[in-house]
């Protein structure tokens, strides 16, 4: 399936590295110029990988932005000898930026936010904060407080049956494509069929049923108005006005939590801001590091 942001993505450079973090081999990507003013280490969402993020930093080719897979998810090891609960990830992204990019600007999307929240509140240095569609809620107070049961139900049954019949349902195809639409707002259908497309490429890639369901059980039991109040630096939050995990109200909640926060609202799309939207997405973050537009990019 052709993405309908490949030609931004083809003019970045990219590179591919290892590194060894707690015990286990985290794999990531570093995109954009060498020499930028400004560097992000972009955590991407749960079931997903580095790709989910590609469409926003396609729009921010003047920066350099360091994708690591998490830890047992895409070409990332899980953590070896460790559940993969919410001190771990905290732990893994901490050690992970004082490796390749102490000092940069955190981004989180999603799980991935809670996962930022955690750290930076645990004592993770950087400048400033972005979290896309943030988890600002509990998933079961959210407008699909139902699905979420049902979700719950799902991963419980996958973690039961017999290793091979769990892992299949886990990883079936139909259970992907009901969770990509009941996802996805737009009416471009070819952008419909991308954000399918990519949901069957990588939404599966996890290591085993064990690291996904303990990351689920992560991702349902905390939120990010838990690490809110302590976290002193400036803080974006990128909201969807129809995203079905965490209702725009809840996000308003939320941004008067931080004490220094900045809220942008995105119309008409939900909890996919990254497909989506993000151009709007990284139009907001150009704005809030003040990133200048370079010619010929």
């Amino acid at each position: 399936m052709h993405s309908p942001y490949a030609d931004r993505l083809e003019r970045l450079p990219v590179e591919r590295h290892e590194t060894t973090v707690l015990g286990g081999t985290t794999a990531y990507w570093v995109y954009g110029p060498a020499d930028a003013q400004t560097t992000i280490v972009a955590v991407h969402g749960f079931r997903g990988d580095h790709h989910g993020l590609e469409p926003v930093l396609a729009f921010l080719p003047e920066a350099r932005i360091v994708a690591p897979d998490l830890p047992g998810f895409g070409e990332t090891e899980p953590l070896p000898g460790r559940a993969h609960d919410l001190a771990a990830y905290r732990e893994w992204l901490t050690e992970f930026v004082a490796a390749t990019a102490p000092g940069a600007v955190i981004l989180g999307h999603s799980f991935g936010s809670i996962v930022v929240s955690a750290a930076v509140a645990g004592g993770l240095r950087t400048p400033r904060v972005v979290l896309v569609n943030p988890i600002g809620a509990p998933a079961l107070e959210g407008p699909k407080a139902m699905l979420t049961k049902l979700a719950i139900l799902y991963y419980a049954l996958g973690a039961r049956l017999p290793e091979r019949l769990g892992t299949g349902l886990l990883r079936h195809p139909l259970i992907v494509r009901v969770m990509s639409i009941a996802m996805a707002k737009t009416r471009d259908r070819g952008l419909r069929r991308f954000i399918h497309d990519q949901h069957d490429r990588y939404f599966s890639r996890f290591a085993d049923r064990d690291v996904l369901r303990d990351a689920f059980v992560t991702s349902v039991s905390h939120d990010v108005r838990e690490f809110a109040p302590t976290i002193a630096v400036p803080t974006l939050l990128i909201a969807a006005q129809r995203d079905d995990i965490t209702p725009i109200e809840a996000e308003r909640r939320l941004a008067t939590l931080f004490a220094d926060a900045t809220l942008v609202e995105i119309a008409d799309v939900g909890h996919l801001i990254h497909y989506e939207t993000p151009a709007e997405a990284a139009g907001a973050i150009r704005r809030f590091l003040r990133i200048p537009v370079s010619r010929g990019r």
